[in-house]
């Protein structure tokens, strides 16, 4: 049995409190600030293809060359988090992801458009594990999980705003004055970063670590990748977030509307309560898995697992359209998909010391990305083939749930026994310190 989270303090954790607290939150702020940008799209989504006269291909295309440089970005992002620091990272990722959706509000044609998504995605990346570390600095590691789960919650917030506030302006204001008018918050958390935010709390600096070039950069992500816990928490994060990023980043909408022959409202006040679920959902999973270290795994399985029912279901009603009760359980459930992602961290988390932290955490995060810009592809092309055929489209999802769940099984038992032996040397470094 795993041991309870109030055994997991570690020697020369941070003290936490208010100043943690003031700090951490303007790191969020920038990761709000990226996740309005770059779920922008999703309530978007009908305009672009009109915009920019493109089939749903090609608007597919949007989501996965930014989700593609997203995920490119995350291990060399990890690397520059725990080689550069967080202020540093985030007020990079702060100018890249406001100038792209600039460009995006002004872009004349469809090629400008993807330039300015890949580069939004390029400073999106370097936001989640900037915070991430910013946790791991300033919290207590017993409170790694709600903090973690904390941000993913304000990430939710984020598209919250995007599927409110941004889809009226864009309805009501135009194209370019919505998402130039946005970029605005760009600049403030820019701002913010720029003259508040600091890496670590007074007097815990953490020790430099040597850098040797290419060699060094070797070592980090090979010493990470053989962590079982690492590629645990790849797999975990691979096969519970994908289904609700899909759903709304791009493809929930067109969905909702044409299979189900929703309005545009009703769709939006659906795509509402995916982001609510998550929020809800996200604060319950990181109060059990900060009391109970062992739940992690079956919150896990079983969000995949009420996933994976819900969309059959939903896709093989034999009716013309699936009811609106079964579309609202579909909604919930798909909110528990970000929350079970966040637990692919807590497993790489204690597999990794300090110094490896970012670059952990950059090939964790890949996973749901790399899952997301494959289905997001797939439905893409399917739709194509299949004359907008959205049960056949969407049943792409299953063929990725099922690898990365049979991923998971087969590195369990494998992480368990690495993370137990971890926790029982640093209980014996900590008998062994002498009294100050």
């Amino acid at each position: 049995m795993s041991a309870p989270a109030r055994n997991l303090t570690l020697p020369g954790d941070p003290p936490g409190g208010r100043p943690a607290v003031a700090v951490w939150s303007i790191g969020v702020a920038v990761y709000f600030v990226a996740v309005i940008f770059r779920t922008s799209l999703g309530v978007a989504g009908l305009d672009a293809a009109d915009r920019f006269h493109v089939n749903a291909s090609a608007l597919s295309t949007f989501s996965i060359l930014q989700l593609l440089v997203y995920a490119g970005m995350q291990i060399p992002v990890g690397l520059l988090v725990d080689r550069l620091g967080t202020k540093r990272v985030l007020s990079i990722g702060a100018v890249l992801f406001t100038a792209g959706q600039l460009g995006f509000a002004f872009s004349p044609s469809y090629g400008t458009a993807l330039a300015s998504r890949a580069l939004l995605g390029c400073g999106d990346a370097m936001t989640f594990i900037s915070v991430l570390r910013l946790g791991t600095r300033w919290f207590l590691a017993r409170r790694g999980p709600l903090v973690a789960q904390l941000a993913g919650l304000v990430g939710m917030a984020g598209n919250l705003v995007s599927t409110l506030v941004l889809a009226r302006l864009l309805h009501g204001i135009g194209w370019t004055p919505a998402f130039a008018g946005s970029a605005l918050a760009g600049v403030v958390v820019l701002v913010l970063t720029l003259l508040f935010l600091k890496d670590h709390p007074e007097g815990q600096e953490p020790e430099p670590s040597p850098h040797r070039g290419a060699a060094y950069v070797r070592r980090q992500i090979a010493a990470s990748w053989r962590e079982p816990g690492t590629r645990l928490g790849l797999w975990v994060h691979f096969t519970t977030q994908f289904p609700a990023m899909v759903f709304l980043l791009l493809w929930g909408l067109p969905f909702l509307v044409e299979a189900q022959g929703l309005s545009r409202a009703t769709a939006g006040e659906l795509l509402t309560l995916v982001v609510l679920s998550n929020m809800v959902i996200g604060l319950v999973y990181g109060q059990v898995v900060a009391r109970h270290h062992a739940a992690r795994l079956p919150l896990a399985l079983g969000t995949v697992g009420a996933t994976a029912l819900l969309w059959a279901a939903t896709l093989a009603y034999p009716g013309e359209h699936a009811p609106m009760w079964l579309l609202l359980v579909l909604c919930a459930v798909l909110g528990a998909c970000g929350p079970a992602s966040m637990l692919g961290f807590d497993f790489a988390r204690p597999a990794n010391p300090p110094e490896r932290q970012g670059t952990a955490s950059g090939i964790t995060n890949m996973g749901g990305f790399i899952a997301s810009m494959t289905t997001l592809f797939a439905i893409g092309v399917l739709l194509d083939a299949t004359g907008d055929d959205y049960t056949v489209a969407f049943s792409s999802v299953f063929v990725l749930q099922a690898l990365g769940v049979s991923q998971i099984l087969r590195l369990r038992g494998r992480a368990a026994r690495r993370e137990r032996e971890r926790l029982v040397a640093s209980r014996v470094e900590t008998v062994h310190v002498p009294a100050a």
